[in-house]
C-alpha cells in the first residue's frame, strides 16, 4: 500500500494544503459541539437525509431526498415493496449504527461483515450473500440515469479477497495507531483499496462510504455527522469513477499510484465542509432554533407569566418533567426567559418582560 502513496511534489503540496484546511475546521467544530449548539440536531438531520439519498442514488436508486425523508419518518408503518426503499432503509440503519456506536466499532473483518449485513438487511435479493465475502467475480460498474451502465474496472478474484482484506485492515489499523501516516491519508487509501478489492457480491460502494464515516469519526473528525460527503461524490460522479479508474488500470504494478484519487477524496471533504460553514452561519442568523414543543411552551409562558415548572407540566401532560426542565434551561441559555427566585419559589418570565 505504501508504494501507492508515492506522490510527486505538486500533489504533496496540494494534499498538505487541503489537510491543513480540514484539520483547522476539525478544531473549530470541536468547540461548536462543546458549546452544545442548538443547530446541531437539525444539521445532522439534513446531512443524514442527503447522505442516504446520494449514496443510494450513486448505485441507481431514483428516490429524491424528500421521498426518502418521508419514508424514514414512517419507518414503523412502511412496507418496503420496492428495491429502492429496501436499499434506503438498509443504508439508514447502517449509518445510524455507525453514528451512535462508532467509539465501540473497531475496524475489523467481523465489524465490516456486520455493517454489510445491516446494509442489505431489507434487500430481498441479497439475503443469500449479505455479511460474507463474494463467491463470484464482480466488476465496478458505473450506473447512470436511464439505466445505462459502464464497466470501470475488474476487481480482486474471490479466492484472494480474504487475504487482501486482512492485509488492508492490518495496514490501516497500524497506521492509524502509530500515526506515521496522517489519518485522512490512511482513510483515503483504505477506501481506494476497499473499492479495488470489491470484497462483497453487492453493496461495496455504499459500504465504502459508510466505512469512510466510521474511519473519520474514529479519528476525531466529528463534523462528518453534519456534512454529506456522499452528496459531494454524487455531484462529481463522473470524476469519482475517473480517478478510481486512473489508478486501478495499473493494478498490482509499480505505476499504481493514487494521487488523483487522494486529491479527489480530500477536495470532496473540503467542499462538504464549506457547505456546512454556509449552513451553520445561516442557522446562526436565524436566532435560537426552537422545535414545535419549545415554541408551544414559550407561547404558554408569554400568555401566563410568571409561571412555575408545575404550571408547564400540567399544561403539557405528554412531556416529562425532565424534558420541560431542559427546555426551560435552554430558554435561559438563549436569553429568552429569566429565572427568578430559588427552590420551590422559582418562577419564569420572558426576558423582554423583565427589561
Amino acid at each position: 500500500m505504501d508504494k501507492k502513496l508515492r506522490f510527486d511534489f505538486t500533489t504533496t503540496q496540494g494534499i498538505i494544503k487541503k489537510i491543513g484546511f480540514i484539520d483547522s475546521f476539525k478544531g473549530f467544530w470541536v468547540n461548536v459541539e462543546r458549546g452544545e449548539s442548538k443547530y446541531l440536531k437539525e444539521l445532522k438531520r439534513i446531512a443524514t437525509i442527503q447522505s442516504i439519498g446520494s449514496s443510494t442514488r450513486i448505485e441507481g436508486v431514483t428516490l429524491t431526498n424528500t421521498e426518502i425523508e418521508t419514508l424514514i419518518q414512517n419507518l414503523k408503518i412502511t412496507k418496503l415493496q420496492s428495491r429502492d426503499e429496501q436499499e434506503v432503509f438498509g443504508y439508514y440503519e447502517a449509518l445510524e449504527t455507525i453514528m451512535e456506536n462508532y467509539e465501540d466499532i473497531e475496524l475489523t473483518e467481523g465489524n465490516i461483515f456486520n455493517l454489510h449485513n445491516i446494509l442489505l438487511k431489507f434487500s430481498s435479493k441479497d439475503q443469500s450473500h449479505r455479511g460474507r465475502y463474494k463467491l463470484l467475480s464482480n466488476k465496478v460498474v458505473a450506473k447512470y440515469p436511464g439505466g445505462s451502465q459502464r464497466v470501470i474496472f475488474n476487481t480482486t478474484e474471490p479466492f484472494l479477497v480474504k487475504k487482501e482484506m486482512e492485509t488492508l485492515i492490518a495496514w490501516t489499523n497500524r497506521n492509524l495507531e502509530q500515526g506515521e501516516i496522517h489519518p485522512l491519508i490512511a482513510a483515503g487509501a483504505f477506501i481506494y483499496e476497499f473499492l479495488s478489492i470489491h470484497p462483497f457480491q453487492d453493496g461495496n460502494g455504499r459500504l465504502s462510504r459508510l466505512l469512510t464515516n466510521l474511519l473519520l469519526l474514529k479519528s476525531g473528525y466529528y463534523f462528518i455527522q453534519y456534512v454529506s460527503l456522499e452528496n459531494q461524490i454524487e455531484k462529481r460522479k463522473k470524476e469519482y469513477y475517473s480517478v478510481l479508474m486512473d489508478a486501478q488500470q495499473y493494478r498490482n504494478t509499480e505505476e499504481e499510484i493514487i494521487d488523483k484519487w487522494m486529491l479527489f477524496f480530500l477536495e470532496s471533504l473540503e467542499e462538504a465542509i464549506k457547505k456546512l460553514e454556509i449552513k451553520y452561519r445561516a442557522f446562526q442568523q436565524k436566532g435560537p432554533y426552537l422545535n414545535q414543543r419549545q415554541k408551544d411552551i414559550l407561547e404558554f409562558i408569554r400568555k401566563n407569566q410568571p409561571i412555575k415548572i408545575k404550571d408547564v407540566s400540567s399544561q403539557f401532560l405528554d412531556e416529562s418533567r425532565n424534558t420541560i426542565k431542559k427546555d426551560l434551561q435552554y430558554f435561559q441559555n438563549e436569553r429568552l426567559i429569566s429565572r427568578i427566585g430559588k427552590g420551590r419559589g422559582t418562577f419564569y418570565i420572558l426576558k423582554e418582560e423583565e427589561e
